[in-house]
């Protein structure tokens, strides 16, 4: 009763969110531009797979799907028509490793501040993360189901969200963060304030992990998320631990398959990574400490590997103590890490994982920037595009958005964006969204237009 009592309160102050968005006229409903056509005229278009532009084209989009690409005229009666001018068309941008309730506020502040205003944040940074072209992010953790569906309902401005719900963990795994005065904990024992605000679940064997598995699907996790390590901002888990069991670990794989989805591990250090992939879990979130004989079997499974390109004091909010400890450990891991990547050709995604501050979630595209490390401009641009979206396809049936995404083709959902320059020529264009990114648009819908004057209907 207790957990049903916060669940009302989570979504009374998503409520509250949207009904001041509106108020303020923010809403998807207000700012979307929602023709039944539009005619994009003279582009040059990365299709989220290619290696250069293609010739000057036209790209025509009825509802929400892209109908047709050609090089000649399209005839296409009463839709708007949006004259490129030669400008760079390309597919909106994925972040596969996301946290939208916790990219602007840690979860000490979501625990001490009303719901409504921890849903206001939420709902203004989801609206700031599409309008920096990211419009669609794998959610890997926390209670982004309400939010998912304001937006998804036009309610409110923001990326299509694929949630996971919870972080499933053990006891004193990352993501525990309860107060040493709530122990021990009890067979049934009442749920932690965190546990019963959907940010974490702590289940220690495998009937208690079935049991936190289902309960994710039932509120609609496109995919599961597991913590198989420890983990850089929870200070009591140490970076080497390994939490789950095998037994555990499969227990949920096999809810997920049940579910017709897969399961993400949470996982560092090649123990937790080899235990995640023996239990079957289909992608490994971080690794930044694997050795060469991991990445070996990483290829030879096909395991993804969702990997952030941390590099500097830049990627965090200051840390300390044995947080700090762990966060020079990662840093450190993350050259060979990518180098091993490549080596193996492992199946690569890109995420942020920016957490905790509204500044920092900014550098959303710098991060994807920082990629020319290791990769071409084309080969980063088709991992947050084209890419990531073969991650999120891993979802099956439990995918929320049925449909093409990460490229434009024919019959693809019409994510794009409108690029003043040449990403490929020049990725900064990506760090600078407010500038560059002219046009975006999400499901066939216009949330941003700097080129309204040139629009036209035919």
């Amino acid at each position: 009763m207790e957990r049903l009592r916060t669940s009302r309160c989570t979504v009374k102050g998503l409520v509250t969110a949207a009904a001041v968005l509106l108020s303020l006229g923010l809403v998807a409903a207000a700012r979307a531009q929602a023709p039944s056509a539009v005619l994009f005229q003279n582009v040059r278009i990365f299709d989220g797979t290619g290696v250069a532009l293609s010739a000057p084209s036209n790209v025509l989009v009825r509802d929400n799907a892209i109908a047709k690409i050609s090089t000649a005229p399209i005839a296409a009666d009463g839709a708007t028509v949006i004259d490129g001018g030669g400008r760079v068309l390309m597919p909106g941008l994925i972040d596969a490793h996301w946290h939208a309730l916790f990219a602007a506020l840690t979860p000490t502040d979501e625990m001490a501040n009303d719901a409504g205003y921890a849903s206001l944040v939420a709902a203004a940074e989801a609206s700031a993360t599409l309008m920096r072209g990211f419009t669609t992010v794998r959610d890997l953790g926390g209670p982004a189901f309400a939010l998912k569906r304001a937006i998804d309902e036009g309610l409110m401005v923001g990326p299509r969200i694929y949630p996971s719900g919870a972080m499933i963990t053990t006891t004193g795994g990352h993501a525990d963060l309860r107060p040493l005065s709530d122990l021990p904990r009890t067979p049934g024992g009442a749920l932690s304030a965190l546990e019963q605000s959907g940010a974490s679940s702590i289940a220690d064997s495998p009937d208690e992990v079935r049991l936190r598995v289902r309960e994710q699907l039932l509120q609609g996790a496109s995919q599961i998320k597991l913590v198989g390590s420890g983990g850089v901002s929870s200070p009591r888990s140490p970076l080497e631990m390994t939490t789950f069991s095998e037994p555990e670990l499969r227990a949920a794989v096999e809810v997920a398959q049940d579910w017709g989805t897969y399961v993400t591990v949470h996982a560092y250090q090649p123990v937790a990574i080899q235990r995640a992939i023996a239990a079957g879990a289909k992608c490994i979130e971080h690794g930044h400490l694997m050795d060469e004989a991991t990445a070996k079997l990483m290829s030879e499974k096909g395991i993804w590997l969702s990997i952030q390109p941390f590099l500097g004091d830049g990627d965090s909010i200051p840390l300390t103590g044995e947080s700090r400890v762990k966060q020079l450990q990662v840093i450190a891991g993350t050259d060979t890490t990518y180098a091993l990547a490549k080596k193996y050709k492992l199946r690569t995604a890109f995420g942020s994982d920016l957490l905790f501050s509204s500044r920092l979630a900014t550098r959303q595209g710098a991060m994807l920037a920082r990629l020319t490390r290791w990769y071409t401009t084309a080969e980063l641009l088709t991992m947050a595009t084209a890419g990531n979206a073969d991650l999120l396809a891993l979802s099956g049936a439990r995918n929320p958005y049925p449909g093409k995404l990460g490229v434009i083709q024919e019959g693809a959902l019409a994510d794009l964006l409108l690029v003043e320059g040449n990403p490929l020529d020049d990725i900064e264009l990506i760090e600078n969204p407010e500038q560059s990114l002219r046009i975006i648009m999400k499901d066939g819908k216009i949330y941003k237009n700097t080129l309204a004057a040139g629009a036209r209907s035919s």
